[in-house]
């Protein structure tokens, strides 16, 4: 069975809202959805969307998907890719799909000229981190994630 990866487009947003609400029951966070099909429309197919996204299909039928943008290194002035999120659907898991959508993200990377390819993973998600460790990523120990959202990021901004 041969898979299929190509760019998104705005007729794929409800599949995309479906491979979302996947993700987040996987890990354990569904009550966090708040993106509609009309959201990702804008936020990923919008004029000023800075976002992309792949989808993986088997024999014509989607499977999987993942949802990019560039980021920036000062040190390297270098534009990198940053993968915000990566899913195959379970039916589909162990076909090779998951590493075809990150070779391709790779291959965009070389052709933009990143520095880097980076992503982050859930500490106890062992079947990503199996695959990321086979293709040859490292983990960045050193760097602690931070994160503002919600009402601590209004009333910062307005503080």
């Amino acid at each position: 069975m041969s898979l299929t990866i190509r760019p998104a487009t705005r007729e794929d947003a409800s599949t995309l809202l479906g491979f979302i609400r996947e993700l987040a029951i996987y890990e354990k966070a569904e009550h966090e959805v708040a993106a509609t099909v009309e959201t990702i429309e804008q936020s990923i197919f919008g004029s000023t969307s800075v976002t992309q996204a792949l989808v993986c299909e088997r024999e014509g039928q989607a499977i999987g998907m993942a949802i990019w943008f560039f980021n920036y290194s000062t040190w390297q002035a270098r534009n990198g890719l940053y993968l915000e999120d990566l899913y195959v659907t379970p039916s589909a898991r162990g076909s090779g799909a998951g590493k075809a959508l990150l070779k391709r993200l790779a291959q965009i990377a070389i052709d933009h000229g990143c520095g880097r390819f980076e992503w982050s993973v859930l500490d106890w998600n062992e079947p990503a981190i199996r695959v990321y460790d086979a293709v040859g990523a490292e983990p960045q120990t050193e760097w602690i994630r931070y994160r503002l959202s919600g009402d601590a990021l209004k009333d910062f901004a307005e503080g």
